[in-house]
């Protein structure tokens, strides 16, 4: 039994530094998804079926599914890479401007505030 426990835990090893070293969104979840049955199955191995089972749940369905959803959701239909800063999906912003009111006396939200009067 020492033996596949050994042999379990070099797997979930490797499998770690694989989900460590994968860059593209898309590969690493379906790589988190193989490391999270890994760990189920290193969870049944050590003789925690209940903890492998919820492992089996979450980390080896849920997770790389909620995950494939949001690459989907920001990538569009399209494929290509989500929209983001600069990349001309909005109006430019001027330097300096901060987009919003000027601060100070009179910037409004408010009653005018005189001089003097407390």
């Amino acid at each position: 039994m020492i033996a596949v426990q050994a042999i379990v835990l070099l797997l979930v090893a490797g499998g770690a530094v694989a989900v460590a070293a994968t860059r593209d969104p898309l590969c690493q979840a379906i790589v988190a998804g193989v490391y999270g049955l890994l760990l189920a199955i290193l969870f049944v191995v050590f003789q925690a079926p209940d903890v492998a089972l919820s492992q089996l749940l979450v980390g080896g369905v849920l997770v790389p599914a909620l995950v494939l959803l949001a690459l989907d959701k920001t990538r569009g239909s399209g494929g290509g890479p989500p929209l983001g800063r600069g990349s001309g999906g909005g109006p430019p912003i001027e330097e300096g401007s901060g987009g919003g009111p000027p601060l100070g006396k009179g910037s409004g939200g408010g009653p005018p505030i005189e001089e003097g009067s407390s």
